[in-house]
């Protein structure tokens, strides 16, 4: 049985291409890029390609691009950055990852007054709660590009209006989007955007957050002054330029690609909805990103179907996590108002640039075969 890979929002496998532009910087390419010699100057240049070639993806210049080591670093930069003397406003969704949502709740125990912007049931933020909850004291909003459970897209421009008409900056989580649907800075009102490239086809332990320029944060880290003062520390080249060999590559045919995921997970969707169970897509009827479905069993518990997942050679991932003889369900469901039963029971399939057609019929196939034994 050929193992199916369903879970490509919790990480990619590094492309071959990207493999080989790394290559060189662990071997013969070694040198410091703060070194003025003739190999210190050979990594210098590839980090500056690769901070041209992430820059070029979402529109952005090179020099407001900041590596870093991963999209948490980037968010906590971000949220803490804003908020020094731990007073002022700050505003989120509801719908935020944990590397957004415990800053902020870390910030508010220190004295930052945190409003959290609801989520309807489809799982888009509230714009009328958002026109409430961004005050003229704001000093920051975040809210995420596309979610990473549902992947429902979020808008984004409208919540960077409410935020600039405020004062405020607008900062957005874009992990889960860049790479996979087209991305632009500009067309978002992004002041500030968090970049993941285990996401994309990079390897982990690298990341990028775009600053617009007349935007400041702190020093992240105090040092020898690299990444423009941000984030002192020698730059770890290798991964650098994987990031940026897989910005390229996404470059080239993010609106193809998209289009072919698509097309993959509609006929999972409507092939899973066929089985006969009671079941729901969650955030069907909003905007989502071409490659994920959050799908909601009724009267089954995900943590099962996972259980049955692995004699399967299925990876996937969950919306709920069962601890003995409680099921905490996820906080986006949560937020989203869904039913317990179709919370309890939901697991979220998330295609890549490997996954075929023929993946995900046989797919529905061994899902068929989950449910029916876990029905007797």
């Amino acid at each position: 049985m050929r193992p199916l890979y369903f879970d490509h929002n919790a990480t990619t496998p590094v492309a071959p291409r990207v493999f080989s532009a790394m290559r060189p910087y662990f071997e013969d390419g070694f040198g410091n890029p703060g070194s003025a010699h003739i190999w210190g100057l050979q990594a210098r240049k590839a980090v500056d390609k690769a901070r041209s070639q992430v820059a070029a993806l979402i529109g952005a210049r090179p020099e407001e691009i900041v590596f870093t080591g991963c999209a948490t670093e980037s968010n906590n930069a971000v949220l803490f950055g804003h908020f020094p003397d731990r007073s002022g406003h700050l505003a989120v969704s509801a719908l935020e990852h944990p590397s957004v949502l415990a800053p902020a709740m870390a910030l508010s125990a220190a004295g930052v007054t945190v409003d959290v912007i609801s989520s309807g049931p489809d799982g888009v933020v509230c714009p009328a709660d958002a026109a409430a909850r961004i005050l003229p004291r704001t000093r920051l909003v975040s809210v995420m590009l596309a979610n990473n459970e549902t992947g429902v897209i979020q808008p984004v421009a409208d919540m960077a209006a409410l935020a600039h008409a405020a004062g405020a900056a607008m900062h957005v989580d874009a992990s889960q989007a860049v790479g996979k649907i087209d991305v632009n800075v500009d067309t978002l009102g992004a002041d500030f955007l968090t970049i993941a490239g285990h996401k994309l086809y990079a390897p982990k332990g690298v990341g990028a957050l775009y600053v617009r320029t007349g935007r400041e944060l702190p020093p992240l880290l105090l040092g020898g002054g690299q990444e423009g003062g941000l984030r002192s520390g020698t730059e770890n080249v290798a991964l650098i330029a994987g990031l940026g060999e897989a910005c390229a590559m996404a470059a080239a045919d993010v609106a193809a690609e998209a289009a072919r995921q698509e097309r993959i997970r509609d006929a999972v969707e409507a092939g899973l909805l066929g089985l006969g169970y009671q079941a729901m897509i969650h955030g069907r009827g909003a905007p989502r990103l071409p490659n994920t479905t959050f799908i909601g069993f009724a009267g089954f518990r995900a943590v099962d179907i996972l259980s049955e997942c692995v004699t399967e050679d299925i990876g996937c991932g969950a919306g709920a996590a069962c601890h003995g003889a409680d099921t905490s369900i996820s906080p986006v469901l949560a937020a989203m108002g869904v039913d317990r039963p179709y919370a309890e029971g939901t697991i979220r399939l998330s295609l890549g640039r490997s996954t075929t057609m023929e993946d995900g019929m046989e797919l529905v196939e061994r899902l068929g075969r989950i449910l029916r034994r876990l029905s007797r």
